[in-house]
């Protein structure tokens, strides 16, 4: 008996606890690792539990998804995919609820995982909670992130891009190549300082861009503001008005064109945008060209947009005065309370403000110096542009974008000019022409000499620019300071169409 008592005893002491084999049977280390690999794989941490044909019809749906979109980045390149995708709103209404939907589903496979694989202790189990917690969130965060940005993408598609201009379409986005039967299409690039204090809109900065659609090359041609005498194609309403050009003296410029077309809307009874039109139409009478297409934006918005951006860097060649004014009879009068500021020559970034003023200042300068800075930070925000920093402060250069910028490209046509832009970016040169005071005395300009020159600049081959006309790649950005000496005004060397790094 003794003997048995012992025995019994002794298997009693022996046996396991209960907690014990819980711990042993649904150890935490497994579901730490479960959920862990369901935040990696959706559906991955179900495959040891009876969740498993969940888990691989989960695995199945993933591999499809990456394996269509890495064919897509096989076939297009992985830019050229984004880009469309970027440009088509139907496709990122696709994107935006595949990510939605996509994020539920993984969210909640990682939740059932965590129920499939909770270890039946006690200990620890607030720690596990907030772990799954953290998966979760890991998930569901850039989902988020992601699912707002193509909203926000898909907002300044349909607020920037507009069928408003235009006959139908210059490229066919359903061929081959788009731009098979266009050789040549030309853009206008109109600053507007429109404003409380000002009446009308004046187009302060007017400049055309002309791009080789076979090669990508683009020619910048810059168009006085103060322009007299400007002619008016016979197509224009405006021509009733005035038959041999606008000729009223310098109280009828260039920049004058908008505010003349929408103070006659009775001219322009089926036109919605009276002052567009007109100043394409003078634009295009000017430089010979057949303008397409154009963009607007308002001074301001190029101010939030330098900055949303990270700022530009440029090469100033002259120096250049920071909110300041001339004065009747000559001099700078600085109109921020007094204070002296300036730009100085040199490489260096600017921020919103100061690139803003070395666009448009023209005190102790001319409108042929601020015509040629217009066009040097015109190209380097086309070729500075950071990936990185653009996605990161993309929602606010979206609405710098979508309060301040108005683009006449109708919404179908957006994927052939993704086509242009890389090809532009691939092997197309910007090059710049200075339509200069020996061609244009702005109360008496000889427009057949500036059609000329364009003529010869759009068909002119792409120069190489001498190691001194541009910085050295090396060179390290200096920051501007602040003097009391006075702007050296720079005078291009000629006439001809150059590298956009010869002048900038």
């Amino acid at each position: 008996m003794p003997d048995d008592q012992s025995g019994s005893s002794r298997r009693t002491g022996d046996a396991e606890p209960p907690m014990r084999r819980a711990e042993r049977r649904y150890p935490p280390s497994s579901y730490y690792r479960r959920v862990a690999l369901g935040t990696v794989l959706p559906g991955a941490g179900l495959l040891r539990t009876r969740w498993k044909a969940l888990g691989w019809v989960l695995i199945a749906v993933v591999v499809a998804l990456v394996g269509s979109v890495v064919w897509s980045f096989v076939q297009d390149g992985i830019i050229r995919t984004a880009l469309d995708t970027a440009v088509n709103t139907k496709a990122l209404q696709v994107v935006a609820l595949v990510v939605l939907v996509g994020s539920v589903v993984w969210v909640g496979s990682i939740v059932l995982t965590a129920q499939q694989s909770w270890p039946r202790i006690r200990e620890g189990r607030w720690l596990r909670v907030l772990f799954a917690a953290l998966m979760c969130a890991v998930v569901a965060a850039p989902a988020a992130v992601a699912v707002r940005y193509v909203g926000v993408q898909a907002s300044v598609i349909n607020d920037v891009f507009s069928d408003g201009f235009g006959e139908g379409h210059i490229a066919d986005p359903e061929q081959p190549d788009p731009w098979a039967d266009i050789p040549r299409v030309n853009i206008a690039l109109l600053g507007s300082d429109a404003g409380r204090d000002r009446v009308g809109v004046r187009t302060d900065s007017m400049m055309v861009v002309s791009i080789d659609t076979r090669t990508g090359d683009a020619l910048l041609i810059g168009i006085p503001r103060n322009l007299e005498n400007v002619p008016i194609p016979a197509s224009n309403p405006l021509h009733r008005l005035w038959p041999n050009g606008y000729n009223c003296g310098d109280e009828c410029l260039m920049n004058g064109i908008w505010t003349l077309a929408t103070d006659h809307p009775d001219l322009f009874p089926d036109d919605p945008n009276p002052g567009l039109t007109s100043t394409i139409d003078v634009l295009g009478e000017i430089t010979g060209l057949d303008i397409q297409r154009s963009v607007v934006i308002d001074l301001k918005g190029f101010k939030e947009l330098v900055d949303a951006m990270g700022g530009v860097e440029v090469n100033a060649r002259e120096r250049v005065c920071v909110e300041c004014s001339s004065l009747p009879g000559g001099g700078i009068k600085w109109t921020n309370n007094g204070k002296v500021e300036w730009i100085e020559p040199g490489l260096q970034k600017l921020d919103g403000r100061r690139a803003l003023w070395y666009a448009r200042s023209r005190a102790g300068s001319d409108d042929f110096s601020r015509m040629r800075r217009q066009r040097c930070v015109a190209g380097a925000l086309l070729t500075q542009a950071d990936p990185v920093s653009l996605f990161a402060n993309y929602p606010r250069i979206a609405k710098a974008v979508k309060d301040n910028v108005r683009i006449t490209i109708p919404q179908s046509e957006l994927q052939a000019w993704v086509d242009l832009v890389l090809r532009i970016q691939d092997g197309g040169s910007i090059r710049s022409l200075p339509v200069t005071s020996k061609v244009v005395r702005p109360a008496d300009p000889d427009f057949a000499k500036i059609r000329a020159l364009v003529e010869k600049g759009v068909r002119a081959p792409t120069a190489s620019p001498s190691p001194s006309a541009s910085a050295s790649p090396s060179s390290t950005p200096t920051p501007s300071t602040t003097s009391t000496s006075s702007p050296t005004p720079s005078v291009p060397a000629d006439e001809s169409a150059a590298p956009i790094s010869a002048t900038c």
